[in-house]
């Protein structure tokens, strides 16, 4: 487990597979800034299947596997600008579907956490304008961490 002082805590609890805490960290850090907001606590699980459906399940009524789930703590921090939240990260879809989009699964775990991050700073997906928005911005902020200027899918 690691916490900074911007309130940012990544905590592993997947039996095998890991992201690097610090780069994560610093590239939700650099997000929240471009986009104009504080992080007030945020709390990034890197989970394994069983518990991001279970928690997709218990939470949401939705009996699937999805590759990121985002509670927010304060349904209100949003409009005050302020990430406030929790954020789980499911890392075996990360790595079965990686190969799909012909990235490493670390590129298209840290895409979870980024989409995840961006639900608690208010965007939505429920259409595809909606989804083509957070794409846009997932693909920018990975591009930079790539040395690119998009990185797109």
């Amino acid at each position: 487990m690691t916490e900074d002082a911007a309130g940012i805590e990544v905590s592993n609890a997947h039996p095998s597979r890991s992201l690097d805490a610090a780069l994560l960290e610093a590239l939700i850090r650099w997000m929240a800034e471009v986009e104009g907001f504080a992080v007030r606590s945020l709390s990034i699980v890197l989970a394994d299947r069983a518990t991001v459906h279970r928690l997709n399940r218990e939470f949401l009524d939705h009996d699937y596997p999805t590759d990121v789930l985002s509670f927010s703590l304060d349904e209100t921090a949003f409009e005050e600008r302020a990430i406030d939240g929790e954020v789980y990260v499911d890392l075996d879809m990360a790595a079965e579907r990686a190969p799909e989009f012909g990235v490493p699964p670390e590129v298209e775990a840290r895409r979870y956490v980024l989409h995840g991050v961006l639900h608690l700073m208010g965007y939505d997906d429920s259409t595809d304008a909606e989804r083509a928005v957070m794409r846009s911005l997932e693909d920018k902020y990975l591009g930079r961490e790539e040395g690119k200027e998009g990185g797109e899918r």
